[in-house]
């Protein structure tokens, strides 16, 4: 009995698997019933007449086959009318005009060192319509452009450059051979196209020299170039390596400054946190001693200099005349006027000192004679630390800028040597890359260096119709990288352009350059060009075994009209020369 029980109640329960099914069937019933009644309202009532008319025009229908052409009354339809046969027309005159033109395409178009040539070249990347103001920009651009014989040279450091060119560039991706060569080209200092050697010579291998540096310190996980960059934040160094670290760069900073001396090495930068330092050996730069470059710099740098009793000169310092002061560019026949009523050497710094000690004691007896006016205590000191404040921010009002930047030659340069080794403020201990030496970069091998390179990408640009090939290049660039891989171009190339992004830290190196080599008095000038070509073939000849090509010790030491300037386009014809803004 109680078997039949459960098995009868069993069978009255509904399990929740089917439950589920009932209501979704239930659901879909609902939906199609739902469907049927509002066909059935839209839908129009038809009498059984107008059903068989329907019926009769269907049967009637021919399906049209959406794969068959136009037949030729059809096209006799359409150019029934005028206004269509027109359009037509217009239509199958530009087909053919286009078949033209494909069929019969266009050389590759020659470029011709014009007006607007190298921005012709800048404007590669950038297709957007010319209007009225780009035409005026242009103009203005084209003014600006110089044309030379030679490529000048650009002291400041630059980020990136880009290449285009008509026909094929040097290529990139690299065979073994050519890899090997190139850096053996490199170490060995070899010029493999007017020596002798068993090494390759090709195009590519002496392109892939060009892209090699040295560098210290190396820390591959740190950016020690812009030394500013965010992902030096939040990196901390333990005091052990602090100081394995700055004995590793005292010891490769002597090594560096002594290959410099030795006419070894033609230029290294010192970069830092704060200021970054270009020397530049005798016969570099139309100087014919070794100096030292300095930017930006600050009052605090400046007075501890004068502390240590060296002596500087800052090229592109300008004052205002209200104040009294006349500008500190080099060499200018005013400012030689008051070098002379100094009575000491050709520097900043003493005429400075020699100004202060006369500003002190008419400082002294003004404040004499107010005591003996009767003037109060107070109000005399109030006036005297107005005055001093004046003084300080007229001192500071050029700091961290390019004005600022400060010349060290001869023998004050071995003085600035060991002002940096000594000194607190080169290795910093808070903020950024604390504890990191500066950055030590030259174009020559040193001691503790670490060589690095460069990684060009190649690619190919069309632009109506032609196509250019480009070869962009990201990293720090030295000055001698431009000059090497032009003088291969000019070579093998009949025209060429480029396109360089600069480091806004280091402008001031090539306009102090520039101005030091255009400032020169009117009645010396004939006599400083004579002077010129001789003292520029002397640096060529004591410079000869610094392991550079002659053809970029030349560069370095030319002198005269267009030797330096800043390169931000530059464009090269065969036959022609250099455009270049």
């Amino acid at each position: 009995m109680s078997s039949e029980g459960t098995g009868t109640l069993s069978s009255k329960w509904t399990r929740p698997d089917d439950f589920i099914k009932l209501q979704r069937l239930k659901q879909k019933k609902k939906q199609l019933a739902a469907r049927v009644s509002s066909n059935n309202n839209k839908r129009p009532e038809l009498d059984e007449n107008d059903k068989c008319k329907l019926l009769e025009a269907k049967i009637a229908q021919k399906r049209k086959n959406p794969f068959a052409k136009f037949t030729d009354g059809a096209k006799k339809h359409k150019h029934d009318d005028p206004h269509v046969s027109s359009i037509s027309d217009v239509q199958t005159s530009l087909t053919n005009n286009l078949t033209c033109l494909t069929s019969k395409r266009s050389p590759p178009a020659t470029l011709v060192l014009q007006k607007f040539d190298a921005q012709a070249f800048a404007k590669l990347l950038h297709q957007a319509k010319v209007t009225q103001a780009d035409e005026e920009n242009d103009a203005a651009l084209a003014a600006r452009q110089k044309h030379t014989v030679h490529l000048p040279i650009d002291w400041c450091l630059k980020t990136r450059v880009r290449f285009f060119c008509p026909t094929e560039l040097p290529a990139t991706q690299l065979k073994t051979s050519q890899l090997a060569s190139g850096l053996t080209s490199f170490v060995r200092c070899f010029d493999t196209h007017h020596t002798e050697s068993t090494l390759d010579i090709s195009d590519a291998t002496r392109f892939n020299q060009c892209t090699y540096y040295w560098q210290h310190p190396h820390l591959p996980w740190l950016t020690l170039y812009p030394r500013s960059a965010k992902e030096n934040n939040g990196i901390t160094i333990g005091e052990r390596e602090r100081k394995a670290l700055a004995e590793e760069w005292d010891y490769s900073f002597r090594g560096l400054f002594q290959l410099l001396r030795a006419r070894q090495c033609p230029y290294f930068y010192l970069c830092a946190n704060s200021f970054t330092v270009l020397f530049r050996a005798a016969g570099s730069g139309g100087r014919a001693e070794t100096h030292a470059l300095v930017t930006p710099s600050t009052r605090g740098m400046r007075s501890a200099l004068r502390q240590e009793g060296i002596e500087y000169s800052m090229p592109l310092k300008q004052q205002n005349a209200a104040d009294g002061v006349i500008s500190n560019s080099s060499f200018t026949e005013e400012s030689e006027g008051n070098i002379i009523d100094c009575g000491t050497s050709v520097t900043v710094a003493n005429c400075q000192a020699e100004d202060n000690e006369h500003i002190s004691d008419q400082d002294d007896d003004d404040d004499a004679w107010l005591e003996s006016l009767g003037v109060d205590e107070r109000e005399l000191r109030r006036i005297q630390t107005t005055h001093a404040r004046r003084l300080q921010a007229a001192e500071m009002s050029e700091d961290f800028s390019d004005n600022s930047l400060l010349l060290i030659e001869g023998v004050e340069c071995q003085g600035f040597f060991s002002y940096l080794l000594n000194a607190k403020s080169t290795i910093t201990s808070v903020g950024r890359l604390a504890g990191v030496p500066p950055t030590l970069l030259a174009p020559v091998a040193f001691p503790k260096a670490t060589m690095q390179n460069l990684v060009p990408r190649s690619k190919k640009v069309r632009l109506d119709g032609v196509d250019y090939y480009s070869i962009d290049i990201k990293g720090l660039l030295l000055p001698t990288f431009l000059p090497s891989v032009a003088m291969l171009l000019c070579e093998t190339r009949q025209t060429f352009s480029a396109t360089l992004a600069s480091s806004i830290n280091t402008l001031a190196f090539t306009k102090a350059t520039q101005k030091l080599l255009e400032t020169t008095p009117a009645e010396s000038k004939a006599a400083e060009q004579e002077a010129g070509v001789s003292g520029q073939v002397f640096g060529e000849q004591n410079l000869s075994e610094c392991g550079l090509l002659p053809a970029v010790v030349g560069a370095i030491c030319r002198t005269g009209q267009h030797a330096v300037g800043l390169l931000e386009r530059i464009c090269y014809q065969q036959g022609e020369g250099y455009a270049w803004s």
